[in-house]
């Protein structure tokens, strides 16, 4: 029977994997945000750049999570 611990580890590993999907969409974004300033979209760009906003800032508190659920 897994323990506390073992849970702990396995809900951190599956918080790393999201994180990193999160940085990887934070990337494709970032590229559509560029290319639709470059389109003059400016709209666009600036939606793209407050969803980018959005995802620092969880970003950072999923990373505290994970750090808190390792120790």
């Amino acid at each position: 029977m897994p323990d506390k611990t073992d849970a702990r580890i396995a809900t951190a590993d599956v918080l790393t994997l999201l994180l990193h999907n999160q940085h990887a969409l934070a990337a494709a974004i970032e590229e559509v945000a560029l290319w639709a300033r470059a389109s003059g979209s400016n709209e666009v760009h600036e939606n793209a750049v407050t969803a980018l906003q959005t995802l620092d800032a969880n970003a950072s508190a999923i990373t505290a999570g994970i750090l808190k659920l390792r120790q």
